[in-house]
């Protein structure tokens, strides 16, 4: 299983947009994507509702883990970058 940690970029954390574009990234790998916050159940990155309920806020730390490296490294970039610039 590979795992990376990452920082929410997003300025208003994983609320209902960046959790959207999040779950429908994660429905194009064929393996389970799993978002971790501290202290928090692992959430399937592919549900936008699982995504939202860790209420990660921007600068949470958050370990994004799959079976598909590629799976990882693309959810992780998505966390990391700012996903409600206009």
């Amino acid at each position: 299983m590979t795992s990376k940690t990452v920082t929410v970029g997003s300025s208003v954390g994983l609320h209902a947009r960046p959790a959207a574009q999040i779950a429908q990234a994660a429905a194009d790998y064929d393996k389970e994507i799993t978002l971790t916050l501290p202290g928090k159940p692992p959430a399937d990155a592919s549900s936008s509702l699982m995504i939202m309920m860790l209420g990660a806020t921007h600068g949470d730390t958050i370990t994004v883990a799959s079976d598909d490296p590629a799976a990882v490294e693309a959810i992780t970039a998505l966390i990391g970058s700012e996903l409600d610039a206009a």
